[in-house]
């Protein structure tokens, strides 16, 4: 058997012992905590925990805000031998009810910020026992016993992130005490080369891949100081934290760089800024500049995964190329193969892009098919469209099928035309990206209606607000007599999306 490895123990308690324990490890609006003083609150939710009967690799959802309480409740979680499962704060009680009754979890923390969705999802999944609430935080930290760090070992099974991936339905990506150690090596190291001063902000947050890495597992491995922020990270919040925080890495997408290059703030906003991340869909090559010459922030695009856990492919300090996603990340290997799985080797050919690293997903929860379809031995399917470059960088040219992202969050098509289709007036429709000026993808619902009936697109994307997270809604709705289709039935999306973006330009 291996020998012992915890991610939090890696992340926490070995600052501690190297004489680290008086380091700020994590600052939030209201809240600092040292190394010492984490580790210490690490243990005492971990307890708290241990009483409501949580077992090993038993799985504990979060439904939280970045602060102290979900930072801690992570942590704990992994240190105590069981299963941390942050969720979007962006589900409505069904969406957040349907991961409950996947989990199979037993224990839902929640901020009481979302207490009546927290509630209400609890309710309707009937293996939850437990709701604690951060107005109830006190109670959880306050029992008697303590949580002995439980024996994990490297493969052992530590975080799930739900994702919609490359495959749709959201599903439990299984990820192990070492890939937190991977990532934070390879990328945090080998790219941003993070050290103990650096201080790091992001507008992703920690139920992400992306900001579960920028925000924990990167500044804690090198004893460095994570500003969480709680709030909706709009430019100017996220500014005017980089400045009273002296914030040296931020962390954004390009629905955050193009809005921040936008709203007239200071430059000198980010002059502690060394390095800014950017992730989630390719960085239009106006925002590196824009970011460049209006901040003197360089930004480094990259691609990253949920499977991957974070960043695998990115430009480098000093050696950006606008508009890829630069080379491979130390530790992982890409190829970009065609719709038979034949690796293509040209320059400008394009193919979907696969790849090995230590860092990846053992598989899906409880979808062995769709784990057989992604993981392929070493190598993993990103359904991403790619070509390399002659100079060796990678170049994204969208996706492989049919998902799309809106704000760097992967949109199953199928989850909203399902929710259209149920508005009285709708008989069809389809759901489809349309890029805008920066080529970033939006939702866009072409639908025919009942007949008789003409729709109404304000009422029609209130109505996907009600039960859909607000990022999944279409941000347009287009009327059609009929739907373009082939022969045998099927949807000519391609045919939609060109009729989608000549509304949207007209």
């Amino acid at each position: 058997m291996s020998p012992p490895f915890n991610a939090a123990d890696y992340l926490v308690d070995r600052q501690v012992r190297a004489g680290r324990g008086d380091r700020i490890a994590v600052v939030t609006p209201t809240t600092e905590l040292t190394y010492a003083q984490l580790a210490f609150e690490i243990r005492l939710v971990a307890a708290g925990l241990h009483a409501l009967g949580v077992r090993p690799e038993e799985r504990v959802l979060m439904c939280m805000t970045d602060d102290v309480e979900l930072f801690t409740a992570i942590l704990a979680t992994m240190y105590m031998g069981a299963i941390a499962v942050p969720v979007s704060t962006m589900l409505t009680a069904p969406e957040l009810t349907r991961l409950l009754v996947d989990a199979r979890g037993r224990v839902l923390l929640g901020s009481s910020a979302f207490a009546d969705t927290v509630r209400a999802a609890a309710g309707a999944a009937p293996e939850v026992e437990h709701v604690v609430l951060t107005d109830d935080w006190a109670r959880l930290r306050s029992a008697v016993e303590p949580a002995p760090e439980y024996p994990t070992w490297a493969d052992s099974p530590a975080l799930w992130l739900y994702t919609s991936g490359t495959t749709g339905t959201p599903k439990a990506a299984m990820h192990r005490h070492v890939d937190i150690q991977v990532v934070a090596e390879s990328y945090g190291g080998g790219v941003l080369g993070i050290g103990p001063d650096d201080r790091c902000l992001s507008v992703a947050k920690l139920f992400f891949a992306y900001g579960i890495g920028n925000s924990m597992f990167f500044p804690l491995s090198v004893g460095a100081t994570a500003l969480l922020e709680p709030a909706r990270p709009t430019p100017r919040l996220i500014a005017d934290r980089a400045r009273r925080e002296g914030a040296t890495l931020l962390y954004g997408m390009p629905s955050f760089w193009g809005p921040l290059l936008a709203a007239s703030i200071p430059a000198e906003s980010l002059a502690s800024v060394r390095l800014g991340v950017s992730a989630g869909e390719a960085l239009p090559a106006r925002m590196v500049h824009g970011m460049r010459e209006q901040f003197g922030v360089e930004v480094l695009d990259g691609i990253g995964s949920t499977e991957m856990l974070h960043i695998f492919v990115s430009n480098r300090p000093g050696a950006v190329r606008p508009a890829s996603s630069g080379v491979p990340v130390p530790g992982y290997d890409v190829e970009i193969r065609d719709d038979r799985g034949a690796v293509i080797d040209a320059v400008g050919q394009a193919g979907e892009l696969y790849v090995r690293g230590e860092s990846a997903a053992v598989g899906y929860w409880c979808r062995a098919a769709v784990s057989r379809r992604v993981f392929l031995g070493e190598w993993m399917r990103t359904g991403d469209t790619y070509v390399r470059n002659d100079d060796g960088t990678y170049t994204c040219l969208g996706r492989f099928g049919d998902m799309l992202k809106a704000g760097g969050i992967w949109v199953t098509p199928s989850e909203v035309e399902e929710r259209l289709l149920q508005h009285p007036k709708v008989a069809e429709a389809v759901v489809v990206g349309v890029p805008d000026s920066d080529d970033l993808d939006k939702p866009v619902a072409c639908v025919v209606a009942m007949p008789g009936e003409r729709v109404d697109a304000d009422e029609l994307i209130q109505w996907c607000r009600e039960t859909l997270a607000a990022f999944k809604r279409p941000r347009a709705v287009v009327q059609l007599a009929e739907l373009p289709k082939t022969a045998t039935g099927k949807i000519r999306r391609n045919v939609l999306r060109e009729i989608a973006r000549a509304a949207a330009d007209s």
